[in-house]
């Protein structure tokens, strides 16, 4: 994807096959806000409108796309750069014996990350995954039974980008809910350029800054 005519393709593409705004925020790496504002111009959007999206302003809102994907269609360069997010990790000490992924794309860069680790894999399914439009105070995540369960384990978090913090910061307070220490977060992409959530250190190998008048 090149430009924002090719995200609102792909996000009225995504909205076709019944995918929620928050699961086309997470396919495309953009702000649950983007997402919407992406699917109301796209032709799925025009024609079965929902509710307006939020303001934004004339060109657009404020997000930056991240298309990791010649990583990610690769097995061996997604391995190598789960080797360096393991390479951060690992300064946290050999205590940490379970890596959370966060669904989607935070899963199988956390498989590498806890093969390369030597610790258990655990995978969380996020409150955004069935966001459509509104509040989402009375949705909650999950974590998958299929995988390690997290009470009592020291723990690191693994995705492959940071938006807003939203949801990081929801799977910190999932896992300490579930009777977890949260040790440490990693990252490919930090748009915001935090050094911790919730009392929480965060690592990423690449971090994005805006330069200029907001």
């Amino acid at each position: 994807m090149k430009n924002v005519d090719d995200l609102i393709a792909n996000a009225g593409e995504l909205a076709g096959r019944g995918l929620s705004r928050g699961e086309i925020a997470d396919e495309l790496n953009v702000s649950r806000e983007t997402a919407s504002w992406l699917v109301e111009r796209s032709d799925a959007g025009r024609a079965a409108p929902t509710e307006p999206a939020p303001e934004t302003s004339p060109d657009g809102p404020d997000d930056i796309h991240v298309d990791w994907s010649t990583i990610g269609r690769d097995s061996a360069r997604l391995g190598h750069v789960a080797g360096a997010m393991a390479d951060l990790l690992s300064k946290q000490g050999e205590a940490v014996d379970l890596s959370v992924g966060i669904e989607k794309a935070g899963v199988p860069l956390a498989t590498a990350v806890a093969r390369a680790l030597d610790t258990d894999l655990a995978a969380y399914a996020p409150a955004k995954h069935q966001w459509e439009e509104g509040d989402m105070a009375d949705l909650g995540g999950s974590f998958s039974r299929n995988f390690a369960a997290i009470r009592g384990r020291d723990c690191y978090i693994v995705d492959d980008t940071i938006t807003s913090g939203t949801t990081m910061r929801e799977t910190v307070e999932a896992v300490r809910a579930e009777g977890g220490n949260p040790v440490a977060c990693c990252v490919v992409v930090d748009k915001q350029g935090v050094d911790s959530i919730d009392g929480v250190p965060v690592y990423s190998l690449i971090t994005v800054v805006r330069v200029g008048e907001e």
